[in-house]
Order: structure tokens, then sequence, then C-alpha cells
């Protein structure tokens, strides 16, 4: 799995010609990625709204914090992004993954003009630990040999997540999955709620 917006893509034009062949065939497509080319005039013009979905990565709304640990458009860009995508129509959401709640302003995310977010908490291993600068003392739930928050601050977590009409929670963890799948997602059948089938 590869961000298929890297900069390389503006010289060779691989996922231009792939979405021009996938809108030929109507065949849905989802394109999760943390550039900002993704929201360009020329591939705007070729996007088509009934098989294209978008996600959009936010690990941080701090522009000189993501440079620490990301080779990849700054966040505020990313942000102009999609919201050019939602302007525009098309089916955009934010994907704030993983949801590392030191490195968020909620008062930026929160006023990102679209409607739908998709929030993975972080999972925490020896590696993880390596990359980010926090307090991991409340990263006491094991699963599948990673370290995760108790449901309980994840949902004090999420109640600082109020500008969007659809939240899902993308969850490892069975336990707090059913409850995300209960509670709180918008489309029960798709955590991913993408917009109509893929």
């Amino acid at each position: 799995m590869t961000d298929c917006f890297q900069s390389v893509e503006l010289t060779n034009r691989i996922t231009y010609k792939i979405i021009k062949y996938l809108n030929k065939r109507k065949i849905g497509y989802l394109i999760v990625t943390k550039s900002a080319i993704v929201a360009n005039d020329e591939y705007l013009k070729i996007y088509d709204k009934e098989l294209a979905h978008f996600q959009v990565t936010v690990t941080t709304t701090n522009d000189s914090k993501s440079l620490e640990y990301e080779k990849a458009t700054v966040p505020s860009k990313r942000i102009e992004a999609i919201e050019k995508l939602y302007k525009n129509g098309f089916d955009v959401q934010v994907r704030l993954s993983p949801f590392i709640y030191e490195y968020i302003d909620f008062e930026i995310l929160n006023s990102i003009k679209c409607n739908k977010i998709l929030v993975e908490f972080l999972r925490v291993n020896h590696w993880i630990k390596q990359w980010f600068d926090i307090d991991y003392s409340n990263y006491t739930v094991k699963h599948a040999g990673y370290e995760h928050l108790p449901l309980s601050i994840k949902k004090q977590y999420l109640q600082k997540i109020t500008g969007f009409d659809q939240i899902s929670i993308c969850e490892d963890v069975d336990e707090h999955f059913e409850y995300w799948k209960s509670n709180i997602n918008h489309n029960k059948k798709d955590c991913c709620n993408l917009g109509g089938l893929i």
C-alpha cells in the first residue's frame, strides 16, 4: 500500500492514467493520501463523482510538527485540499490517522469545511515509541501486539471532535469496535463510511 499522489506523480502521471481507466470501466476507487496534489485542478476534472472516494490523512494540525516525522505535504495544505474536494461535491473525509491527542489543535480540526471524519486511534509498539514524544502511560490495553488507550479515554478524546456531521471510528480492539459500531459510526455496515457503494 502506497500513496498514489507522491510528488513523482506530477512527472509520471500514473495515477492520472489509472483514474481515467477506472472511470472508463466504471470501477469505484478510494484514494487515501497525505498529498495536496489530490485536489489539483487537472485531477478534479477527471474524477467521477459516482466512483471516486477520498480520505486525506491528517496526523497533526501543526505544520512544523509534521515535518519532524512525515515526508509529505504539510497539514495546512492537506486541509485546503480536503476543503476543495468537498466544495466541489466529492465524497471526501478527513482521515485522522493516527489520532494523537497531543498533536491536534481542535479549533483547527473542527473548523475544517468537510462533513465527514474517520478516526483511527494510535496503536503503540516499540517503533511508535521511537517516533512520537508523548506520554504513553495511558496506553494500557494490550491487543494484537499493540498497546491501546482504554475505551473510556478514547470516548473523552472523541468528544473534542465536534465539527463534523458524520463520524466513523476505525478500530482494532474488538470490544471497542463493537461500541463504535453500535453507538458512533455513521454507517453501521461500513466503518469507512464511503458514500454509495464501491
